[in-house]
């Protein structure tokens, strides 16, 4: 157990204070010795003697409650949130209490919210065998700047006002991991539409032929332009079910890598700056930063191997 962090003694000294009482020194004199009351050189004593040899701290929490409810009512509150998902105010209504009691209740049976009543989740790993059977599409919205921002100097009324957003496309192969990325002044249909086009233009260059792109429901990516470049190269698109990003995870997780090993890596003097970086970045991500889902392999290596 963790020791009180103001506690006088420890187990070792608390031994050594009934040692030096049961060799015949006084309770005052040893009390003395280790600056503590008296009281307290006979409570490690008497838990010496009652069995007691490690001395540890015990637990603060009472043994008794008087005012806890009773565990029958506990049990039907339990069985009346799992199996009639009633809220907290309507299960006090019914046995006739206050509704913070009902909630300490639900809190105590960890069954505070609704969704902690339903089963845990499960996701389904999976990865495609070669490189263009399904390519992760998705945009991030990052804000422009003209001079340094609050994420380095710490003062958030230093803004860059009305400098607008850098909207930036990325695509990643399930197989390989390999990412392209594209920078838009908008988030417009032709935007994703001309990135599209881009991507799968790099694979035909590269004597691959997409098969399946996924993206969220975003409107550019139900738009017509975007549908046209998809059906111009006959590539099948797979919509992601609403609220569900880990559909398309591997894209929200480069994303993440991204943000965290380009743009805020660095205190850019402005966002051109950012942007100008971007390429020199993807270039070391696909040819030499390892990854772990690919056994630390380069997403490059990895796309080799795969082509084979």
């Amino acid at each position: 157990m963790i020791m009180h962090r103001r506690a006088k003694t420890t187990p070792l000294s608390r031994l050594e204070i009934v040692a030096l009482v049961e060799g015949g020194e006084s309770v005052s004199s040893v009390a003395r010795r280790f600056c503590i009351s008296r009281p307290t050189v006979y409570k490690w004593v008497a838990r010496f003697k009652k069995g007691d040899r490690e001395l540890q701290d015990r637990s603060s929490v009472a043994h008794t409650f008087p005012t806890r409810i009773r565990p029958a009512i506990e049990k039907r509150i339990e069985r009346l949130r799992r199996s009639r998902r009633l809220l907290g105010w309507q299960i006090a209504s019914i046995f006739v209490m206050a509704r913070s009691t009902v909630i300490k209740v639900l809190k105590r049976l960890k069954l505070a919210r609704l969704r902690d009543i339903d089963p845990p989740r499960t996701f389904l790993r999976y990865a495609y065998a070669r490189p263009g059977e399904l390519v992760h599409i998705d945009i991030k919205k990052l804000g422009r700047f003209h001079r340094v921002g609050h994420r380095i100097h710490g003062d958030r009324r230093r803004r860059s006002t009305g400098a607008g957003y850098d909207h930036i496309f990325v695509a990643v192969d399930d197989a390989s991991r390999r990412a392209e990325t594209r920078i838009y002044d908008c988030e417009r249909a032709e935007s994703a539409a001309d990135f599209l086009r881009r991507v799968l233009q790099t694979y035909k260059r590269r004597g691959i032929a997409v098969e399946r792109v996924m993206t969220d429901n975003g409107k550019v990516f139900t738009s017509h332009a975007f549908q046209a470049v998809l059906a111009e190269f006959g590539v099948r698109h797979i919509l992601t079910p609403p609220f569900t990003p880990e559909w398309n995870g591997k894209a929200e997780r480069f994303i993440q890598t991204m943000l965290r090993e380009w743009a805020y890596a660095v205190a850019y003097r402005d966002s051109v700056e950012r942007a100008a970086a971007l390429d020199a970045w993807l270039r070391y991500y696909n040819q030499e930063r390892q990854h772990t889902s690919i056994n630390y392999l380069a997403p490059a290596r990895r796309w080799r191997q795969l082509c084979q």
